[in-house]
């Protein structure tokens, strides 16, 4: 019996593993846009800058990018509910 109790784990793991791959893939498809002090950083779910436009100032540059990472992680945060969520009912 420890052995089946040893291959359900395995199996709940690789299931976790899956949804944890699929979340990553969704955030790769997500793009934030944010406009900050005449700063333009797009960026994508996984935190990936796609462009940076507008304003050369680097101070502003540097906010603007610091904010859209702030966005993706709320993005990302969001993602990751619905896999722990997946994960608890199991």
């Amino acid at each position: 019996m420890g052995m089946f109790d040893n291959l359900k784990q395995l199996g709940d793991l690789k299931k976790m593993r899956d949804q944890a791959m699929e979340v990553q893939k969704r955030l790769q498809l997500i793009k934030i846009t944010v406009e900050h002090k005449g700063v333009i950083v797009a960026m994508t779910g996984d935190q990936k800058i796609v462009s940076i436009s507008g304003d050369n100032n680097l101070d502003k540059v540097a906010e603007a990018v610091n904010e859209a990472l702030k966005q993706s992680q709320k993005v990302a945060a969001e993602e990751m509910k619905g896999l722990m969520g997946g994960m608890s009912g199991s």
